[in-house]
């Protein structure tokens, strides 16, 4: 009896703290924001004003509709002209123009849909020889670090190395094309078992066996 009420326990957790952990979050966020818009919103048009309660998620509408309506702007020429002409005198500010420089190209790889980063999941013999880190393609484009490293290597390639259980912070280093074994886990499950220190593993026996199995009836009929 104590054993299966163990495991009944268990099996609630496991199903219970990701979600009470995602809500968590999601609420922080909404009242994180909230926090930040509503003060700038007139009395008039905040409805906190006219409730007896506090309306939540309202100010994040707010954002979302300001940065909608920023985008739009931006898309024609009067927009562009505004941008360009703050971009202008940021530039003339030491400090702030690096600062905005750097987290504009972030964004834009990031956010573009055009980015090809982190598109190939590969394995690469770190930090010793036969112990193995899973990391991602970050480019494989041709840069200053890539040709100054041409006289070493025949090519090299841009990996970045996640740390667990925090992905998004780690190492990005140049490694010769010839070190880095591609593999064909995909980005989301690489993430997941980064995140849970290889406790969540991707099925790849069952969907290999499932793959081979539909090859094998397609091929007979």
């Amino acid at each position: 009896m104590i054993t299966r009420l163990r495991n009944y326990f268990l099996t609630g957790f496991i199903v219970t703290a990701p979600l009470a952990i995602t809500a968590y979050l999601a609420w922080s966020f909404v009242g994180w924001v909230d926090s930040w818009v509503k003060p700038y919103i007139p009395g008039r048009y905040n409805p906190d004003n006219y409730l007896p309660f506090a309306v939540p998620g309202f100010g994040l509408i707010v954002a979302l509709m300001l940065i909608t309506l920023v985008g739009f702007l931006t898309a024609n020429f009067i927009g562009r002209t505004i941008v360009s002409y703050g971009e202008y005198i940021l530039d003339r500010m030491p400090l702030v123009r690096s600062v905005y420089r750097g987290l504009k190209q972030i964004f834009e790889t990031v956010l573009s849909n055009k980015a090809d980063m982190f598109n190939k999941v590969a394995l690469i013999e770190y930090p010793r020889k036969g112990v193995w880190s899973i990391v991602f393609i970050a480019s494989d484009k041709p840069n200053e670090v890539s040709s100054r490293l041409e006289d070493l290597h025949d090519e090299v390639v841009a990996v970045f190395m996640p740390t667990t259980p925090n992905p998004t912070t780690g190492f990005l280093m140049y490694v010769p094309r010839t070190d880095v074994i591609e593999i064909s886990m995909s980005i989301e499950d690489a993430a997941k078992l980064i995140i849970s220190a290889g406790l969540v593993a991707p099925e790849y026996q069952a969907k290999t066996a499932r793959l081979a199995e539909e090859a094998r009836k397609s091929d007979a009929a």
